[in-house]
């Protein structure tokens, strides 16, 4: 049986679209004697092992991880875009998918802005829907990679990196007036991503390149609020092809430090070549107390941004165990920003942001229950065998019904894709918004 989603509100002749709690309630009833029966298993089990199930619980249901603005619509590349219809086509129809999420999920409760993509044209309308929806606003995204309508200076050949102090001026500006856009809305971060660098040797020279970029980040740093974070991503190749400035964790470490406390390094999980290890880098930045924030995905063979977990999920757990450990362990690292970043080419977006949602929680999940204590004892005894059993004993674990406890004891629903399918929810933004709504941004 399916159901039309309903319960609208108005504010200042905006409207949005709420799932009504009874309908969760009800999908939920046809599966919740199933769950519980599962989850009594599990949690019984784990128990036995010494496992505080309600901590793990409790833990989970704590974790919110912000949606991209930019992600809410269908992707593309560079041969064409397939459109899924009823797609967002400005900032309110974004925060009510955004709110769609959030409501299935719980652990959809903020959303990450890309600017000028997405600048409220009323900052109180925006905030108010928002609070409605139960959705904060997480880090605020600048866009030097693009040039803007009506901007003066080009970008072709770099931002803050440009041999050209006007273009690194206008870069820098538009960082501050990001920055003032967050305020506005109760943001307390910026990330910036720089896609400049060179197609060709003897293109740039190196040296020159950094230093004007580490110049016009401390510029950029300046104007940060107190209580604001600064992150700064790394990727190490396109759309420049030859040298990318910002190539790797070690350049994004560097700059952090050269502008100060509150500036940090943001690991976007499809920004890395083949095979780095990952979950190194995220250990050693949590030491150095400069892991900033996380940018959600999946990869085959470069930056593909697929849906989370969907290519190599053993991956994403030990990266997960590397952040459990550090943050019971590096109370000198700031508290983390979490983001997915996907692209959605052939999926529902909004399926597809779900199908992440649940993988992160996943990993998580299977982290904590890896023994950090009878893992170090093996480590010290070079006991190289129990240590993989450990961890992948943990690994091997089906932890779903405890996502489902934990959506369950939000509000949320235990089968979130099946939820979203059952209250016909695509159906329903198609006949809002119509088949001719394109998602701004890329």
């Amino acid at each position: 049986m399916k159901y039309t989603f309903g319960g609208f509100y108005s504010i200042k002749k905006l409207i949005s679209v709420k799932i009504k709690e009874e309908h969760i309630v009800k999908l939920n009833k046809n599966s919740l004697k199933n769950h519980i029966e599962n989850f009594d298993f599990l949690a019984n089990k784990l128990s036995k092992k010494g496992h505080n199930v309600s901590d793990i619980v409790s833990k989970l249901s704590e974790l919110q991880v912000a949606i991209p603005s930019w992600a809410l619509g269908a992707g593309g590349t560079r041969f064409g875009r397939f459109s899924f219809y009823g797609e967002p086509s400005n900032l309110e129809q974004k925060l009510e998918d955004v709110g769609v999420l959030q409501s299935l999920t719980q652990t959809a409760g903020a959303v990450s802005l890309h600017i000028p993509w997405d600048i409220p044209s009323d900052y109180n309308a925006i905030i108010e829907q928002a609070d409605a929806l139960n959705i904060k606003f997480d880090s605020v995204n600048s866009n030097t990679f693009q040039d803007q309508k009506y901007a003066i200076e080009t970008y072709k050949y770099g931002s803050l990196s440009n041999t050209s102090q006007a273009v690194r001026e206008q870069a820098i500006q538009h960082n501050l007036d990001v920055i003032n856009i967050g305020n506005k809305l109760g943001s307390k971060c910026l990330t910036i991503w720089l896609a400049d660098g060179s197609c060709f040797p003897g293109q740039n020279n190196f040296q020159t390149a950094f230093q004007n970029t580490q110049d016009s980040l401390k510029n950029i740093y300046m104007g940060l609020p107190d209580d604001w974070k600064m992150l700064i991503e790394y990727k190490p190749y396109e759309p420049n092809l030859y040298s990318t400035v910002i190539r790797d964790w070690g350049a994004s470490l560097m700059l952090a430090n050269g502008c100060g406390d509150k500036a940090f390094t943001l690991v976007d999980l499809g920004h890395h070549l083949p095979n780095s290890n990952i979950e190194q880098i995220v250990s050693i930045l949590q030491l150095k107390g400069k892991l900033g924030g996380f940018h959600f995905n999946d990869s085959k063979y470069g930056d593909d941004d697929l849906t989370v977990g969907s290519i190599k999920p053993y991956a994403l757990f030990l990266i997960f165990n590397e952040l459990v450990y550090g943050m019971e362990n590096n109370p000198q690292n700031p508290d983390l920003n979490w983001m997915i970043d996907a692209s959605h080419n052939v999926k529902d977006p909004l399926e597809d942001l779900i199908q992440s949602l649940e993988a992160i929680q996943e990993a998580y999940a299977k982290a904590l229950l890896i023994d950090q204590a009878e893992l170090k004892v093996a480590q010290l005894n070079n006991d190289v065998v129990k240590c993989q059993e450990i961890l992948q004993g943990a690994y091997r674990t089906d932890v779903r019904s405890i996502l489902e406890k934990v959506r369950l004891s939000s509000g949320g629903a235990l089968s979130p894709i099946n939820a979203y399918r059952s209250l016909n929810i695509r159906d329903t933004l198609i006949k809002e918004r119509g088949k001719n709504t394109v998602a701004t941004g890329l």
